[in-house]
């Protein structure tokens, strides 16, 4: 498919996840940006008959959850004859979606020898770093809470050629984060670059807004 020549570069979104033993990164490219992203913000505040002084406190980060619809299409791979595409379809890049949910099969075979043992008290596995990038103002750490994906079409061996993944994230703040972990100061990153991003909008004259001569404080 042709574009037009002066249309700017767009900025693919993805999701990167870093195994904590290897390090090693996964990257999951979004084959088409999705058109909506949908954030929800929840602020952390007292709870209960909190006492007055502290109706303006804010306890934290607000709790922040992502939902978005991602498309996966192995139509341009098939026509330029991708060998990975024409044998297993978009198998890999659904598979990889997964993984996010999967804690790791060599910890749970190491868990399956130590239960066989005796031990009996087995710590649970440490799932992969995530981050959600979408453009350089926001790297976030999250968590996959939900994952729905609707396979729509198939190749004659039944791979799937063409899809839809649901995707719901919870954002990881420092709140949630130990200081050890990269992830609690990818978060405090972003909330300074959003801090920076608000001052940009901010309104010195409020003329426009409640009329001449007429002071707040």
């Amino acid at each position: 498919m042709t574009t037009f020549p002066g249309s700017p570069r767009v900025l693919k979104g993805a999701l990167v996840s870093i195994d904590p033993l290897t390090q090693v990164p996964s990257v999951i490219v979004f084959q088409y940006n999705p058109d909506t992203l949908t954030r929800t913000l929840k602020p952390r505040a007292p709870t209960g008959d909190a006492a007055r002084s502290e109706a303006q406190r804010l306890t934290g980060p607000p709790e922040e959850t992502i939902k978005v619809d991602i498309e996966i299409d192995a139509t341009d791979h098939l026509e330029t004859g991708d060998g990975v595409a024409r044998g297993v379809g978009i198998y890999p890049q659904i598979s990889a979606l997964e993984m996010l949910t999967y804690p790791p099969s060599a910890t749970v075979i190491a868990n399956t020898i130590l239960l066989a043992t005796g031990v009996i008290e087995i710590v649970p596995a440490d799932g992969p770093l995530t981050l959600f990038i979408w453009g350089a103002q926001r790297i976030l750490p999250v968590r996959v809470t939900d994952c729905a994906i609707t396979e729509e079409a198939h190749d004659p061996a039944l791979n799937p050629i063409r899809a839809k993944a649901a995707l719901g994230l919870r954002v990881l703040s420092y709140n949630d984060l130990s200081i050890t972990n990269p992830g609690y100061y990818i978060f405090l990153a972003h909330q300074i670059v959003k801090e920076t991003m608000s001052r940009v909008n901010v309104v010195n004259d409020l003329s426009s807004v409640m009329g001449e001569n007429i002071r707040i404080m």
